[in-house]
């Protein structure tokens, strides 16, 4: 069963738009879904409807919800995938952080949910490591993240387990980025990263030209098993 909520902002600025798909009995845990910069487009309701589907709550926060609340875009038009790209330049990574803890804060306290994990993608994939860093997630993977090369001066606060989907072929997160991104984080005995040569940005997404299926389903294999083994 899936519905749209609105939670309270961390302190109080507002509502944030929540896709949360509910498990048929008590969820084991909970799994926060961050979408890509096309919103809480029909990949990213899928997404959360299949870990509904493995017994976890789901939930997508709208994540340009202070700027362009409720879009949703198709990266394979291209005028869509240009607005995208306009509306990450208006994003602030640092009120998204804060707006991660105040989901897991409301999954924790009104859903009864006591573990909760993340699974980000492109942006969402970037604010899984923020989340790592920055909250008490207990639990956090990233796909194709973007951005966490200029960011490895926070790896240190990394206390829980995290995981990155990193694609060879990212034209996103070139290669000196991802060599930088192994260079800060194969020695933390919290981070595993995980290559993928030859894919490209947007290898799992659900729908679309971008999806490999192959890459698609050993990356979502080795989630599945990350959350089993850190969220129960």
């Amino acid at each position: 069963m899936s519905e749209r909520i609105t939670i309270p902002g961390l302190e109080g600025d507002g509502g944030i738009p929540v896709y949360l798909a509910r498990p048929e009995s008590t969820p084991r845990a909970a799994v926060i879904v961050i979408p890509e910069i096309f919103g809480i487009n029909p990949g990213i309701r899928k997404k959360c409807d299949d870990w509904a589907a493995k017994g976890y709550l789901a939930a997508a926060p709208d994540i340009f919800w202070r700027f362009a609340p409720g879009v949703e875009l198709d990266p394979d038009i291209e005028e869509q995938m240009n607005q995208a790209l306009g509306l990450m330049g208006k994003f602030d990574a640092d009120l998204c952080v804060m707006d991660i803890e105040a989901l897991i804060k409301y999954l924790r306290a009104k859903e009864g949910t006591e573990k909760v994990g993340l699974a980000g993608f492109c942006l969402g994939g970037r604010m899984a490591y923020l989340a790592a860093a920055r909250t008490d997630i207990d639990a956090s993977v990233g796909y194709y993240a973007v951005m966490v090369d200029q960011m490895l001066g926070e790896s240190h606060a990394i206390a829980n387990p995290l995981m990155l989907h990193i694609a060879g072929a990212d034209g996103f997160v070139p290669p000196e980025a991802q060599k930088a991104m192994h260079e800060g984080l194969d020695g933390n005995q919290h981070v595993t990263l995980h290559d993928y040569p030859g894919l490209n940005h947007g290898f799992a997404a659900e729908m679309g030209n971008r999806r490999d299926e192959t890459g698609a389903q050993l990356a979502d294999s080795r989630t599945q098993a990350f959350f089993e083994e850190h969220l129960g």
